[in-house]
């Protein structure tokens, strides 16, 4: 039983984009960036998963509601494990602005977890969190946890031919209690087997800081898909992994 509980815990901590550690960098280390975005067109996107955690091998779904249009948007995740149901429930949502997507809140339900939210307080130019005490100040461009794959790809849908191998881009991005600078740096082009098919996309990979233990974010975005995430994985440093790969897109 044990085993069982320390394995849902790890569900969802990998589920959720990263587990951010104590953000030590100041935020003014990430200027704010005016970016060019093109946001995917709105869809429902359904993934399958693999999971290794804590020695146990386990399969299960996720589902993901991306609307965009009039200046905003909005993004709920969903995932499914196989003998535990429902293990992550979040979302995202706010405004489109001059730095891309500007969240207003992140909200999110972990299995056997009460719920939290943290919030991009607009009027008040700061993030907060309820969680803890922490605030950072708001000056453009940050991000939470589910957004900020979606801002990746509404810059590359904007700016594909910057998102080249050894291109990086930083973002500042809100967990649970702080925030953090993350870097994501375009590897390769390379094909992703779909269960449609083979599709050739953009290869990103957001490394943990040197001298953290973090997760491993691997993303690649597919061009000829509009740019939708077509597969996520988070490794750990022991082994454990999280592989999401999208089995179908409806538009909306």
């Amino acid at each position: 039983m044990n085993k069982i509980r320390t394995l849902c815990a790890a569900l969802t901590v990998a589920l959720s984009l990263h587990h951010a550690h104590a953000a030590d960098a100041a935020h003014g280390e990430h200027p704010s960036v005016k970016r060019a975005i093109n946001p995917p067109p709105s869809a429902d996107l359904s993934y399958s998963l693999k999971i290794k955690q804590s020695g146990l091998s386990v399969n299960g779904s996720a589902t993901v509601q991306w609307r965009a249009g009039d200046g905003k948007y909005s993004l709920h995740t969903e995932s499914r494990a196989s003998l535990f149901g429902k293990v992550l429930d979040n979302s995202s949502e706010g405004a489109l602005d001059d730095y891309g997507l500007a969240p207003d809140t992140f909200y999110e339900k972990r299995f056997r977890k009460d719920p939290y939210t943290t919030s991009f307080k607009r009027a008040d130019k700061t993030i907060a969190f309820t969680e803890s005490d922490a605030t950072y100040p708001i000056l453009g461009g940050e991000q939470d946890r589910s957004s900020a794959q979606w801002q990746l790809a509404a810059m590359a849908r904007a700016t594909p031919d910057k998102f080249k191998p050894g291109a990086e881009f930083h973002l500042f991005v809100a967990g649970r209690r702080d925030a953090e600078q993350w870097s994501f740096k375009v590897v390769k082009v390379e094909n992703v087997q779909l269960a449609s098919g083979d599709v050739s996309a953009v290869h990103l990979v957001k490394a943990p800081p040197p001298d953290a233990q973090g997760q491993q974010v691997d993303l690649w975005l597919a061009p000829s898909m509009d740019w939708y995430p077509v597969r996520v994985r988070f490794n750990d440093t022991d082994g454990d992994f999280v592989d999401q790969t999208l089995e179908k897109v409806v538009k909306k």
